[in-house]
């Protein structure tokens, strides 16, 4: 008899982002403003001194202070790791052990579920509204009812673009003691740095927060996430991950990107303004098209509507060379140039009915 996969592998399926070529992307929540001449100088100088025969510094201190810096926090309390999905997947295969709950607050980002099935603990899927948001008092009794261990949840919300505020999220901590609630501030630059539980998440001995490098710092492609917590849980993660887990040119890079803080609060203004500017268009045209069902006010860089046949409104936009994404009966449609942002307009515009 031939090797057989074992039960948790069969059913996953691989990760599938749209391919090809596209003349608007607007799919993937990335930044659309490109790094600029004098940044990308500074990291190829940086690059060019490295001894490439050399393993990268393990703790990415120079990265991690970077961070530190821009963000207003102690860099004894960061860690980094491969991309923020990279630590997602050690928080729950490291943090929980098999047979485990975590609690995921549907609709959220899909790799939570993903990566607890994979590695054998149990999702517990909470359902949201039918308006999206979140009732804390029930999350925290569902919680106990439940016996969760780790509560995991984006904020502002990856893919329905609404924030949770602070004293809601401090509320859900303090209920839950022996819970690990990890908080994924993604896309909280696009919101209110005031609502993060950044500055604070080395006060409570059941808080992690995350934040990334690939939307509102607009480097995807380095592949370079944070984790921000108290000592002891960031020590714990530093023996977990890989040994050189982040190359020796991403560090580079995110040092040099996070050092230009002007450049930085300066591209967010901007991302936030291209937000506002494909909200505004998406309500005109909402009040026009009965085919736009609903459409949260949204806190990341991103629109998040729910449309009548939104498969094949998706489809259809592809075909004018327009990839957004599709998420059952919502279309996800990040903020782009102005011309971007008109043009996905004008298209939905001759598409809704």
């Amino acid at each position: 008899m031939s090797y057989q996969l074992i039960e948790k592998l069969k059913s996953l399926k691989p990760y599938d982002p749209i391919y090809g070529e596209y003349k608007i992307r607007l799919d993937a929540n990335e930044s659309f403003l490109h790094l600029d001449a004098e940044t990308i100088q500074k990291i190829t100088d940086g690059i060019a001194k490295m001894d490439f025969n050399r393993y990268p510094d393990h703790n990415a201190a120079i990265a991690c202070n970077a961070f530190a810096q821009f963000y207003g926090v102690d860099p004894q309390y960061v860690t980094v790791g491969n991309g923020l999905d990279e630590s997602i997947s050690l928080l729950i295969s490291c943090f929980l052990n098999k047979g485990d709950t975590l609690m995921i607050l549907a609709p959220d980002f899909a790799m939570y579920e993903i990566y607890a099935r994979l590695y054998e603990v149990e999702p517990y899927v909470y359902q949201k509204g039918e308006d999206l948001t979140i009732d804390v008092e029930d999350v925290i009794a569902k919680a106990k009812a439940k016996n969760v261990q780790m509560l995991m949840f984006s904020n502002p919300c990856n893919p329905t673009s609404i924030g949770l505020d602070k004293q809601d999220v401090i509320r859900l901590i303090e209920a839950l003691p022996d819970t690990l609630v990890v908080v994924d501030e993604a896309y909280m630059d696009f919101w209110d740095e005031d609502m993060s539980m950044l500055k604070s998440a080395h006060a409570y001995p059941n808080l992690m927060v995350l934040r990334t490098c690939s939307k509102a710092v607009g480097s995807a492609s380095i592949r370079m996430g944070f984790v921000v917590s108290d000592s002891i849980k960031i020590r714990a993660l530093k023996a977990a991950k890989s040994p050189y887990n982040v190359n020796g040119m991403t560090q580079i890079a995110a040092q040099v990107i996070l050092s230009e803080h002007q450049k930085l609060r300066q591209n967010i203004t901007q991302i936030k303004a291209s937000r506002e500017d494909l909200y505004a268009k998406m309500l005109a045209l909402q009040a026009r098209k009965s085919d736009i069902l609903f459409m949260p006010k949204p806190d990341t860089n991103f629109v998040f509507p729910k449309v009548k046949n939104a498969k094949a409104v998706f489809e259809a936009l592809r075909q004018k060379s327009i990839a957004v994404r599709y998420m059952g009966e919502h279309l996800r449609i990040t903020c782009g140039t102005k011309e971007e942002n008109a043009a996905v307009v004008a298209a939905l515009d001759e598409i809704l009915q």
